[in-house]
């Protein structure tokens, strides 16, 4: 498979899902991972945004979405610690004082080390590993979204002509 045939990223979750995945382990470390490496201990949540976008696709086709950018900056800092799961979730509470926040949202993380430049990502579910909670962040690609839909529908459609009860049917590649 090549970039182009590249399937939808499927650990995309939202703000409401994540926050409520921490709730029951406050006290628990969280640590991010991206490009292969964790987030430093003294990491910082930088900035909160929430954004509602209108667009026209390369297909012509109108798209809105609502999306929340998660800013962390990555950096090593005296003798701190991962922050505890329940101290993220409080950044987040405190931002929905003043910006509202859709929980249902895309969320997209901007992850730099203060050197490089900012890189986007997508969260997959949190998962209790050790002493902590680990949350991979998946690199956001670009794609073509009305050919993204097209494959959507192909698999679909194969998988229903050519599963367990549609047999040898003339429809199977």
């Amino acid at each position: 498979m090549n970039a182009i045939d590249k399937q939808l990223v499927k650990e995309d979750v939202s703000l409401g899902f994540l926050l409520d995945a921490l709730a029951s382990a406050e006290n628990l470390p969280l640590v991010f991972h991206y490009d292969g490496q964790p987030v430093k201990p003294g990491y910082h949540v930088t900035e909160v945004k929430a954004g509602r976008f209108s667009a026209l696709d390369c297909g012509a086709n109108p798209e809105a979405w609502s999306e929340i950018f998660v800013q962390l900056w990555d950096i090593e800092e005296g003798d701190r610690t991962h922050m505890p799961a329940g101290r993220f979730g409080a950044i987040i509470r405190k931002v929905s004082e003043h910006v509202d926040l859709d929980g249902s949202a895309r969320l997209t993380f901007e992850v730099s080390d203060g050197v490089r430049p900012m890189q986007l990502y997508c969260a997959s579910a949190p998962i209790l590993e050790g002493d902590a909670l680990h949350v991979q962040l998946v690199a956001r690609p670009a794609s073509c979204k009305p050919r993204d839909r097209w494959l959507a529908e192909e698999t679909a459609r194969t998988a229903a002509c050519c599963g367990p009860s549609g047999g040898n049917s003339a429809c199977c590649p």
